[in-house]
């Protein structure tokens, strides 16, 4: 015992202490306080030492009675190495939590220019060393690190103190002691007052103003916290519906924050330039008759909105001789904005930013979601440890109640999937309809997407047709027919598939919806860029593309809102006042999630003719939530078969960076690449390809001078060099790789500290066994030896009998 005591109390001197002022702790407090601990403990260790001495002579004394105890229970020494467990003295234990609280209140000593206990000589300090005692290291530790714990509190400012007293993980009532014990009397704390002067009023003061400036802090974080956007409706839509259902609603959130990075970045660099400096039009404005909100074209062609609005001339100066007729030549050492330039590039960096964004999320959401390998011991975690004391509201208790319900329903559902395996004739069934399912599916999608090719080839060939602005809507109609018509041919063959898992039921909706998307945008892709280029010869193409885009968008919404008055609703009343049902539908995340990432990839298809088409994307994506959110609450219920989404987030980013965001990244490269611009608008009008202009703004700006020249040289190795983009695509890949591989590890390290926990506990009931099986063995001998003592002193008793007779 002597050695823990010395080791709490001998704490080491640093660098810093040595030239500080003597203790405030007396001599003859600190001898005091030994003296009184030594008492103590001399007075318990007398107690055991009776108290073991009086059970052996019951013991010795007791005949044919033996030292058994009952089943369930130890003896003494059991109880005394059970109490000197690791588990009982390391952890969360009372005595740790105590010990850590001091060693921090010495440290905020420290801070205060307090000087330590180390600075005595060890004359001033009595040891326990000198003192033989054995005594229980579990209650006479707790008792000394408590004590000390008072010491130090009450060496601290009250607020300080009770801040530390409020973050301690104890009891309430161990709180309220320690408080009680700590408060220092109004006497002692006056005089202390008139030794301290000016410096204890200077430090008091200063203590005062850094907690002014936490609390502010703590303020403006929760105010933070309380103006996140949808923070009530995310909370209501979790408890009620699990996180299967709210894990959309945070997708949706999420590509809301990816357009609103990539337009802050195109209305900086493009769209705020050309407003501020516009161009002259070409003709009379049309006038706007209110169709060209559904169809893009009218009186928005010649805005800001499309890229043919947009000029090939520098915005910062007046031009100059005009170079091949068209463009502006600077004057010499000036650097001008290049409008070409900027739009090439902005669109660049937005999409190498969203990139990089992109990936970082992925690889955020993945270590998140996959960090931990099982979900053993959740159950428990989930009952005892769910609960936030601090809600005192009583809407916001009942919203964390729905959720730690929801939650206990799906780990017991996802348990109970586990322990009931399907056999091998049902393994064959399911296969045999899976594969038929899915053969029906990808028929689907080939006749989808050839359907919609033969369909833009007579609208190509009917060019009557192609006069009139409302035929422009026909194409958008037909293709948002089919995105909405065959998930749920998709869906109906899936509620004939024997699925045992809801996770893996989603997961096959997510992959047939996925194809069905790819073949449609594959199929419109080579429309824009290979048919409709050729066709519109002379024209502004890049325009026509920038406002099918717009009307593929706007269709979209406006069949999703459909969708959701005729689909959910209509149902739910049917089902209530027709058919005598409370089942309403269950909400389909897998059609809603693909339709986040159609509506997406449209709109990073056309971030190159039309740069304010994200802002349409945002505003349409707070629509979708707010009606998507009230037709949940309303219309739906939640899952009949509860399941944990722990990896949703982490497929729907995937799904969103490799099938979405890299093909609309290849579409682009091609258009800028291959291409050739219109020559009758845009700011590329007259380059054989959009990539050409970083050329011509190379040779500008060696004709402006030498204080420019190192500009042409980050061009011609950075930008113009295949290396250097291979090189990024390397990094971004490699940083992928080694974050899975983190992760891994991370999963692997966890596994092996469960399974050292588990043998950790075997290593016990060992050591218990142990134990009682030399207790008995004990006994059995003290029992044996007891029995020949009687036998030897039994003949001459017999002896003296007949000696009487």
């Amino acid at each position: 015992m002597a050695q823990p005591l010395a080791f709490i109390l001998d704490v080491p001197e640093t660098p810093g202490d040595q030239g500080q002022e003597p203790s405030p702790y007396d001599e003859s407090e600190v001898h005091d306080s030994f003296h009184q601990l030594i008492q103590e403990q001399s007075q318990w260790a007398a107690q055991e030492g009776l108290e073991l001495q009086q059970r052996e002579q019951e013991a010795t004394g007791s005949g044919q009675q033996t030292l058994r105890w009952p089943e369930g229970t130890q003896s003494t020494a059991t109880l005394r190495i059970l109490a000197s467990m690791p588990s009982r003295t390391i952890g969360r234990s009372r005595g740790a939590i105590i010990s850590q609280y001091y060693s921090r209140t010495v440290q905020l000593r420290r801070r205060s220019s307090r000087p330590l206990l180390g600075n005595f000589v060890l004359s001033a300090r009595p040891s326990l060393r000198l003192y033989d005692l054995e005594l229980d290291p579990t209650a006479r530790e707790e008792e000394e690190k408590q004590s000390l714990l008072v010491k130090e509190l009450q060496s601290l400012a009250v607020a300080q103190r009770d801040h530390m007293l409020r973050g301690m993980p104890l009891s309430l009532a161990e709180k309220r002691s320690l408080r009680e014990k700590s408060r220092t009397p109004r006497g002692k704390w006056r005089g202390q007052q008139g030794s301290g002067g000016v410096c204890s009023c200077c430090g008091r003061l200063r203590y005062a103003c850094v907690l002014a400036l936490h609390s502010l802090g703590l303020a403006l974080l929760s105010g933070l916290q309380a103006l996140t956007p949808w923070r009530y409706a995310l909370k209501r839509i979790g408890g009620q519906f699990g996180s299967s259902v709210l894990s959309y609603f945070l997708f949706l959130k999420t590509l809301l924050a990816f357009n609103a990075l990539l337009q802050l970045l195109l209305v900086a660099f493009i769209v705020g330039p050309q407003v501020a400096f516009p161009p002259a039009l070409p003709g009379p404005a049309p006038i706007c008759t209110g169709l060209e909100l559904l169809t893009g074209s009218g009186c928005f062609t010649h805005t800001v909105m499309f890229y043919g609005h947009y000029s090939n001339a520098t915005l910062n100066q007046p031009c100059g001789s005009p170079l091949d007729g068209s463009q502006c030549t600077p004057r010499a050492g000036g650097l001008p904005y290049n409008m070409p330039l900027a739009y090439l590039y902005t669109v660049g960096a937005g999409f190498f930013i969203t990139c990089i964004t992109l990936v970082y999320s992925m690889a955020h959401s993945f270590g998140e979601s996959y960090r931990v390998g099982s979900t053993s011991g959740i159950h428990a975690i989930t009952v005892f440890c769910s609960w936030d004391y601090k809600v005192m509201q009583k809407r916001a208790s009942r919203l964390q109640q729905d959720n730690i319900r929801t939650r206990l329903k799906e780990l017991l559902a996802e348990w109970q999937l586990r322990q009931s395996p399907r056999s091998v004739c049902g393994r064959l069934w399911q296969a045999a309809a899976l594969g038929l399912a899915w053969l029906l599916c990808l028929g689907t999608a080939l006749g989808c997407a050839v359907a919609i090719h033969v369909f833009s080839e007579f609208l190509i060939q009917s060019l009557e047709a192609a006069g009139q602005e409302a035929a422009l809507l026909v194409l958008p109609l037909v293709v948002g027919l089919l995105n909405l018509g065959a998930p749920y041919l998709c869906r109906v063959l899936a509620a004939l598939e024997p699925h045992d898992s809801p996770v893996l039921e989603v997961y096959v909706a997510i992959c047939r919806n996925l194809i069905l998307k790819l073949a449609i945008l594959g199929t419109l892709c080579y429309h824009w860029l290979g048919r409709r280029v050729a066709v519109l010869q002379g024209q502004c193409w890049e325009d026509f593309v920038g406002q099918e885009l717009y009307r593929f968008l706007v269709m979209d919404f406006v069949l999703m809102l459909l969708d959701t008055l005729f689909g959910e609703l209509v149902w739910r009343i049917i089902s209530e006042k027709k058919l005598k049902r409370r089942r309403k539908p269950e909400f389909d995340i897998a059609r809603n999630v693909l339709e986040l990432i159609y509506g997406q990839t449209l709109t990073w298809l056309g971030v190159l003719f039309s740069p304010l088409l994200p802002a349409v994307q945002i505003i349409k994506l707070l629509l979708v939530f707010y009606v998507k959110k009230t037709s949940l609450l309303a219309n739906c219920q939640a899952p009949r078969r509860p399941w944990l989404a722990s990896h949703m987030s982490t497929v729907f980013l995937t799904l969103l960076c490799f099938p979405a965001f890299l093909g609309a990244a290849i579409f682009l490269c091609y258009a800028v690449w291959q291409v050739k611009p219109s020559s009758t608008c845009g700011p590329f009008r007259t380059l054989d390809s959009m990539y050409e202009a970083g050329r011509v703004w190379v040779r500008y700006l060696e004709a402006a001078g030498p204080r420019v020249s190192w500009l042409p040289w980050v061009h011609r190795y950075l930008v113009e060099n295949t290396f250097f983009v291979f090189l990024v695509s390397a990094l971004l890949l490699a940083v992928i790789y080694l974050n899975i591989q983190v992760v891994r590890g991370q999963r692997r390290v966890i596994c092996l500290l469960k399974e050292q926990i588990s043998n950790e506990g075997e290593d016990k009931i060992f050591l218990i066994n142990k134990l009682h099986s030399i207790y008995e063995r004990k006994e059995r001998e003290e029992r044996s030896r007891v029995g020949t003592t009687e036998e030897t002193a039994a003949p001459p008793a017999l002896l003296t009998d007949e000696r009487d007779d």
